[in-house]
């Protein structure tokens, strides 16, 4: 079932983080279905921590980026989505490649929407699993 109640593409979600964070780390947007969003993060001298791993707040950062983009294009057009709690579970470490996030909804209501994270690396395994609450704000008056 499609969930977005907006336009959405892989060019418009990157369109709109020209001279953004997610840019500036790399993330490149990969594909939209019916109800998911595929994004990857490289990584490299950019995003690796002294310990030469993918440093945890960039998966959250693309964990965030994600879910907010969920939520975001299945709102109702003039609806903002705004994010409320967003917790991570760190798996495994990549040291090289890229780490590819898909998220899809658990739960899109009226005033809130919960969407799942899930990170793996390039042999497919496992590095992260995230949730992320968002609010949903109705046009002001």
């Amino acid at each position: 079932m499609r969930v977005w109640q907006q336009p959405i593409s892989v060019e418009l979600l990157t369109g709109i983080h020209v001279d953004t964070a997610v840019a500036r780390l790399g993330i490149e947007f990969l594909e939209v279905g019916d109800d998911f969003i595929r994004a990857r993060v490289p990584v490299d001298e950019r995003t690796r921590q002294p310990y030469g791993l993918l440093h945890g707040g960039v998966s959250v950062v693309l964990a965030e980026t994600l879910g907010s983009c969920g939520a975001a294009y299945s709102c109702p057009p003039g609806h903002r989505a705004v994010g409320l709690d967003i917790n991570a579970n760190h798996l495994r470490g990549a040291t090289s490649g890229w780490v590819t996030g898909t998220t899809r909804p658990v739960h899109i209501g009226s005033t809130t929407q919960v969407w799942q994270i899930d990170l793996h690396d390039d042999e497919g395994r496992p590095t992260c699993v995230s949730r992320i609450t968002m609010a949903v704000l109705a046009p002001r008056g």
